[in-house]
C-alpha cells in the first residue's frame, strides 16, 4: 500500500515561495535550456490530473524557424487589434508593455486540448465538455511549477489567434490551443508582477471572490 510522504513545515515553506516566484516571464537571456532538464519538467505532464483519466494534453515544441515566425506574426497581428481598443494614456501604457518572450526565447510551446479524445470515455466531460481543457490548464501549472523549481521562467502568450496558430502548424481540427508557452533563462527575476510594476494592475491583497453561504 503506498504512503503519502510527510511534507513538513520546511517543506510547506518552500512550497508557498514556489507559488509566489511564479512569474509570468517575458524577458529571457539567449542561454539555451539543458535537454535534460526540459525533459524532466515535461514529466510533470505524467502525472497531472486530467478529467477522467483522459490526459487530453497534445504540446507541439515549435524548434523550426518557419513555425516561429508564423507564430510571431500571429501575435503580432493580434496585438494590434488588442491595442486599437484601447485609447489615450491606457493605449500608451499597452503600448509599452512587453506582452511576449517569442523573439527571445529558447523553448517555445503550444499545448493543446484535444476535444475528441476517446481516452476516458468521456466521463466528467459530458455534462461539462471545458473539463478537459481545464486539466489541460492543471497540467500546463504543474509544468510552471516544475520549471520554476529548476531555475526556468515561463511566460504564457494568451494574444493569438487559436485557429490560425492550428491551421500554420498543421493540426487536427479538433485540437484546442490552451496555451502558448516561452520557457528560458528569465533575464531577471521579480517577485512582484511585470504588469503590476508597469501600472497595468494591482493585485487585490485578500481574495474578492470568496463567497460564502
Amino acid at each position: 500500500m503506498d504512503t503519502a510522504p510527510d511534507f513538513g513545515a520546511d517543506f510547506q515553506a518552500e512550497l508557498r515561495q514556489l507559488l509566489e516566484w511564479r512569474r509570468d516571464v517575458r524577458h529571457f537571456t539567449t542561454d539555451p535550456v539543458d535537454e535534460d532538464i526540459l525533459a524532466t519538467c515535461l514529466a510533470a505532464f505524467d502525472t497531472a490530473p486530467s478529467v477522467g483519466l483522459s490526459q487530453p494534453w497534445r504540446i507541439v515544441d515549435l524548434r523550426s524557424p518557419d513555425a516561429r515566425a508564423k507564430a510571431l506574426e500571429n501575435f503580432k497581428a493580434c496585438n494590434q487589434t488588442a491595442l486599437s481598443g484601447y485609447d489615450g494614456s491606457r493605449a500608451e501604457l499597452y503600448a509599452s508593455l512587453k506582452l511576449t518572450g517569442m523573439q527571445d526565447a529558447p523553448i517555445q510551446l503550444a499545448v493543446f486540448c484535444d476535444e475528441t479524445t476517446p481516452k476516458g470515455a468521456g466521463l466528467g466531460a459530458n455534462t461539462m465538455p471545458e473539463m478537459r481543457r481545464y486539466s489541460v490548464v492543471c497540467a500546463i501549472m504543474s509544468f510552471w511549477m516544475l520549471a520554476r523549481a529548476h531555475g526556468l521562467g515561463l511566460g504564457w502568450v494568451s494574444i493569438l489567434d487559436p485557429d490560425q496558430l492550428r491551421r500554420d502548424l498543421d493540426l487536427p481540427a479538433d485540437w484546442a490551443l490552451v496555451g502558448y508557452l516561452c520557457l528560458g533563462i528569465a533575464a531577471q527575476d521579480t517577485e512582484t508582477p511585470e504588469l503590476e510594476t508597469a501600472g497595468w494592475e494591482q493585485r487585490a491583497q485578500q481574495p474578492s471572490t470568496l463567497i460564502k453561504r
